[in-house]
């Protein structure tokens, strides 16, 4: 009887033992949150009295919650008040100011217009790209950064500005442009054309306020003009707003169909959104484009048409963000866009590629590798898998810039040569008939070449790099000889070099001096034109039946879930 009132005890305090270390639990960590906070403010405190110069308050404090919400993830970030706009921009894709693209240009040593917007105040107003910017209202701008810089461009809507330019070649180049600045609202989507072919083709540059209706509208639109498939170009496309990502989903796919869900450690983070209108279209041969860059929502559109098997998903992995964040408001006009809870996909995978988490001792993170992720499957039973991003169902050869293409671009030696053409040529052909001739080419490889242009080939440094491993090693005197003959064949010739990447350089020039006279329309048109991926994908849609079979289940993938279900 004994034992079984001890035991009876037992089981009646093990209850109270549970509730008292859980309430230990989180007193423990309420102490630690307490201390260290205490610890925080008298470090600061012991700063502020003892540091030999006087202490620029807010930059410690905010320099502080920088570097705390940094050690988390590179998605939960602080903005203090003065950054407000910044914050607003990235979540409407509106803000006040010129309208117009800036760079910092090394020769000049000074920030330059690199495009004015179409219809936007800069325009408007007279700017044009390549004017070098030296003042604004009388500040001097040298040696300024382009945040800064672009800081001072924006301001409240109908405030006004006086810009100073220099103008390369022309007689009086140094202008005064004075500009109102306007609410400036970027089109979620710049451009949509129908294809030769029939083909509807859309391009989404980033999930902001409203942009579903813009896809929306422009579908219709292609439908109408007779577009019997689409293809939705999101190659670049960083994300943005969840609701956004799916109402467009919900465009080609059922009403109250699952397009994602999400879960985080509070009830309200934890989701599942569902399409709430009926879809425009449910049969029309649809094709995502997808790269390195698309991200967030791009990713959870691209991730429920593949798992629904809705489209054809075309291009290169993309980036693996598999995170949502949301901005929470903090005193005196703060935000805080924290990370609150990781996306699943309609077949349950997650595709976040990197696990912050898990650091190593140095604080590093590495994308978790293919041989830890997990198989889902599509509606149809097509296996797909979770981490590192959305694997395309018709993956693109990733494209290699030469080192020639590189330097040409960031040292500004093709900005420059189209900034030259723009000046002495009034009009050019459209974008889609204009072309780079031979005699255009001869003008710039001449230009280049009477500019001094050098740049850092990748097989002289290979070279270097061999022969001193070979000398490391022993092996220089017996091979000297192979090294003289290679590193002769591999001297530089700038004019080979011109002839060999020829065709590369013309299509780069070609994009470079179509955005002086068409703006950003302008450059999409010609880049279209040599699109090695939209081509696949109008192949693939055209072919009815290569179409439907990448969204068939294969009797080999069929087989191999069989087994997978069995254990």
């Amino acid at each position: 009887m004994r034992t079984l009132r001890k035991y009876l005890l037992l089981l009646l305090l093990l209850p109270c033992l549970y509730l008292i270390a859980v309430a230990f639990k989180g007193d423990n960590r309420n102490f630690l949150i307490s201390k260290h906070l205490d610890i925080f403010h008298a470090a600061f405190r012991e700063l502020d009295m003892m540091y030999v110069d006087t202490l620029d308050v807010a930059k410690v404090i905010d320099g502080g919650i920088h570097a705390m919400v940094s050690a988390l993830d590179p998605y939960t970030v602080y903005y203090p008040e003065e950054e407000d706009e910044d914050l607003k921009m990235m979540l409407t894709g509106k803000y006040a100011g010129v309208g117009a693209v800036i760079r910092y240009h090394k020769k000049h040593d000074r920030v330059v217009v690199v495009e004015p917007y179409e219809n936007m105040p800069a325009l408007n107003a007279g700017l044009r790209a390549g004017d070098i910017l030296l003042s604004i209202d009388g500040e001097d701008l040298k040696g300024l950064p382009v945040d800064k810089v672009s800081d001072k461009l924006r301001g409240e809507p109908s405030t006004q500005l006086t810009v100073r330019v220099k103008r390369e070649g022309v007689a009086d180049s140094l202008l005064e442009v004075k500009l109102t600045r306007a609410n400036i609202a970027l089109p979620s989507v710049p451009y949509y054309t129908l294809l030769s072919d029939s083909t509807g083709y859309i391009i989404l540059n980033s999930f902001t306020e409203n942009c579903a209706r813009e896809v929306r509208l422009a579908f219709i639109d292609l439908r109408n003009q007779g577009a019997r498939r689409l293809v939705l170009d999101l190659r670049g496309n960083g994300g943005g707003s969840l609701s956004e990502a799916v109402d467009i989903a919900g465009l080609f796919i059922p009403k109250g169909s699952e397009v994602v869900s999400t879960k985080g450690k509070i009830a309200q983070a934890t989701q599942s959104f569902h399409t709430r209108r009926e879809p425009l279209d449910l049969e029309m041969p649809l094709a995502i484009l997808v790269d390195g860059q698309s991200a967030s929502a791009s990713e959870i559109v691209a991730g429920a048409i593949q798992d629904l098997d809705r489209g054809v998903i075309l291009g290169r992995r993309t980036y693996g963000k598999g995170l949502v964040q949301a901005v929470r408001e903090l005193p005196y006009n703060a935000s805080l866009k924290v990370t609150t809870s990781k996306y699943y996909t309609p077949s349950g995978r997650c595709v976040q590629a990197i696990d912050y988490a898990r650091r190593a001792e140095d604080g590093s993170v590495e994308r978790i590798p293919d041989s830890l992720t997990t198989v889902y499957y599509t509606h149809a039973g097509r296996p797909v898998r979770d981490g590192g991003g959305i694997t395309p169902d018709v993956e693109m050869p990733a494209e290699r810039l030469p080192n020639l293409l590189y330097y040409l671009g960031n040292d500004d030696v093709l900005f420059d040569f189209a900034t030259q053409y723009h000046r002495t040529h009034p009009t050019i052909a459209s974008p889609s008939d204009f072309v780079v001739d031979d005699a255009l080419y001869a003008d710039f490889k001449q230009s280049v070449k009477a500019s001094g242009f050098t740049y850092d080939r990748g097989s002289e440094k290979a070279l270097a790099a061999l022969k001193e491993m070979a000398q490391f090693e022993g092996y220089m005197d017996a091979a000297s000889a192979e090294f003289a003959a290679l590193e002769k064949k591999l001297s530089h010739d700038l004019d080979r070099d011109f002839e060999y990447f020829k065709k590369d350089i013309k299509l780069l020039l070609a994009d470079e001096i179509v955005t002086r006279y068409y703006y950003q329309r302008g450059a999409i048109v010609q880049a279209l034109k040599s699109d090695s991926t939209l081509h696949r994908a109008q192949q693939l849609l055209a072919d009815d039946e290569a179409y439907r079979a990448v969204l068939t289940v294969t009797d080999e993938q069929a087989g191999k879930k069989e087994k997978k279900g069995k254990k």
